[in-house]
């Protein structure tokens, strides 16, 4: 199982596990994280937008250009942010922690 840590916009921490080659957006969805993931992993929205240590950031693959323009359009991007649609957990991720941004776009208009 791989460990991941989420820090919500409210300084609250969740800790949760989950097996190898989940996506780091169903994992915080299941866990009861704010990330709407809008397009369901298809990157077409930045509802999913996460940021992350600069320690656990260089331990993920690079971003995709298509990723990239979908980070342009996130509230609150910097450098180390993501999508967690595209973070796809595996052993050398063991311990990452996320930060969920207090500021997001609801697509949903929830």
């Amino acid at each position: 199982m791989i460990r991941v840590r989420f820090e919500g916009p409210g300084g609250q921490v969740q800790d949760v596990e989950a097996p190898p080659g989940a996506r780091l957006l169903e994992v915080a969805q299941n866990a009861g994280q704010p990330l709407e993931g809008t397009c369901e992993g298809q990157m077409a929205c930045s509802t999913c937008h996460v940021i992350l240590p600069a320690v656990d950031f260089s331990r993920l693959p690079e971003a995709s250009e298509e990723e990239e323009d979908m980070l342009d359009l996130a509230i609150g991007a910097v450098r180390t942010s993501r999508l967690a649609c595209q973070i796809v957990l595996n052993d050398t991720l063991d311990g990452l922690t996320v930060q969920i941004p207090s500021a997001h776009r609801d697509m949903q208009g929830r």
